[in-house]
């Protein structure tokens, strides 16, 4: 059966161009290997299966013969070990890459994207599990998923984590040297993986896809140095320098400070993709003009999170006014709304910013943050507050600014308990899967009639409105009066 299953890995690489025909005997040599084995039946009928059924497969054989234990773990770390030999060479995917960007940029990421699905880097069968709906609300329609890949990270461990000793090798996920490695217990397998060389103003960045993939062709470009996060005038070039190189896609940056930053701080790196995000849609509401910026059409987004949108044909004007203006907050003070540049030499303001096209406008938002936290709000001000924590306590980051909700896995089996509970009519606190709902869920369940139909289409409606309030309570200006007029004045000073 391993030789059955084997023939039909290869016939996959195959048929998909992972390898070439002449490649075949070389291959199967290559992962009989990784059995012990020394020799092949070639005669074998191929096992009848998907890329991932195969996979699973193999891995029940390494645990049949004691190669691997029965853990998660250790069978990614296998099937990545045999899908390292199917994978074309570094040489060979950037040289194929440059040869399709110089026929078109998106012929080239279409390809990239394909290659990284097709060698199961981007595993596929897990990404089809995610859980995903849209709720359309004040602020148009915006993305809520649950994502069964990833575990839900803890705030405190995300800050503690960019404080840590630079030790191991590869410094990070996101260093260069994962390119090929073969993992352990505590750090992925990465032979299947390949990372696109890009320069962006002079400099040596990297370019890969997440493999978790939260939207369409979610790409991440990285520095090719292990160097913390910053946000600061280099950073507008190196957005705008991107979508220059690549027009199809947007980029944007996590902010660089703990709590409205991303989960990786340690590693200076963007997030990109071909995906339109509700923050797109959102409209000006509020015109905006900056002196001595004629060129620059700017004005306040309407959306829950403090935007403020330019466009301009001139890249450069964009930097100077962006720069400008994360300057100006750095250091900005306005303790009528509560906004502090720092308390006792920590610093508090800073930027979360996007680049993107549109045909020849180049455009910017620059989403306002703050990271204060008080006896009240230990986790943050600006961050989901505790009565949210149920359904989202991670940091909002770059991904869920634009309006995609990255809800963890545990949400999966809590809104199918709440949802029984609910049919039958069960006390909510008396479960530990619904007990952190019931204060929400009794906020609104005499407003509906549940059935079996319709009950989890409401959940998951109600769900959606949290996560707008979730980011009304990361915007540092409320959508109110004297949030609107604390925001001018913020603009009156830059």
């Amino acid at each position: 059966m391993i030789d059955a299953k084997i023939k039909a890995l290869v016939n996959y690489a195959v048929a998909e161009g992972l390898i070439e025909e002449a490649d075949r005997t070389y291959c199967i040599n290559g992962i009989i290997s990784l059995f012990g084995k020394n020799e092949f039946v070639s005669e074998a009928l191929p096992f009848e299966g998907t890329l991932s059924e195969i996979l699973d497969g193999l891995c029940d054989e390494a645990v049949s013969l004691g190669l691997i234990d029965s853990g998660t773990v250790s069978r990614d770390l296998f099937d990545t070990k045999i899908m390292g030999v199917l994978t074309p060479r570094p040489s060979e995917v950037i040289k194929k890459f440059r040869e399709l960007y110089n026929e078109c940029p998106s012929t080239a990421t279409d390809w990239y994207y394909k290659l990284s699905g097709d060698t199961n880097y981007i595993r596929r069968d897990r990404i089809a599990k995610i859980i995903k709906w849209q709720q359309t609300g004040d602020y148009g329609t915006i993305d809520i998923t649950v994502n069964l890949s990833k575990p839900e990270k803890d705030p405190k461990a995300i800050a503690a984590a960019k404080n840590m000793p630079q030790s191991g090798y590869p410094k990070c996920m996101l260093c260069r040297e994962c390119e090929g490695y073969a993992g352990r217990l505590d750090f992925p397998a990465r032979q299947n993986h390949r990372i696109i060389p890009v320069e962006i103003n002079g400099e040596d960045w990297f370019m890969q896809y997440s493999p978790y993939v939260y939207y369409n062709e979610h790409c991440i470009v990285f520095n090719s140095k292990h160097t913390p996060m910053t946000i600061d005038r280099s950073v507008f070039k190196k957005l705008l320098g991107f979508v220059t190189v690549f027009p199809h896609y947007f980029l944007g940056s996590n902010a660089d400070l703990p709590i409205v930053g991303g989960s990786i701080l340690s590693h200076e790196h963007f997030q990109g993709g071909k995906y339109e995000f509700a923050m797109e849609r959102a409209p000006i509401e509020k015109e905006i003009a900056f002196e001595g910026f004629s060129d620059v059409k700017a004005g306040l987004v309407k959306w829950p999170m403090s935007t403020i949108r330019l466009q301009s044909e001139n890249k450069e004007s964009l930097v100077e006014l962006s720069d400008k203006i994360l300057r100006k907050w750095r250091g900005y003070t306005d303790e009528s709304a509560f906004i502090f540049a720092e308390t006792d030499g920590v610093p508090h303001n800073t930027i979360t910013p996007i680049a993107r096209r549109r045909g020849e406008l180049f455009e910017i938002d620059l989403v306002l943050r703050n990271n204060i936290t008080t006896e009240e709000h230990p986790l943050g001000v600006y961050h989901p507050h505790a009565e949210l924590h149920h359904i989202k306590k991670e940091n909002i980051g770059l991904i869920e600014v634009m309006g995609l909700a990255v809800l963890p896995p545990r949400l999966k089996d809590e809104l199918e308990a709440l949802k029984n509970a609910i049919l039958g009519k069960k006390d909510l606190r008396a479960d530990a899967l619904t007990a952190s709902h019931a204060d929400w869920a009794q906020s609104f369940v005499d407003k509906y009639t549940f059935t079996e139909e319709n009950c989890m289409d409401i959940l998951q409606d109600e769900v959606g409105k949290v996560f707008a309030t979730v980011l009304e309570h990361a915007g540092v200006y409320k959508r109110d009066e004297n949030g609107v007029k604390a925001f001018m004045r913020f603009i009156e000073s830059v």
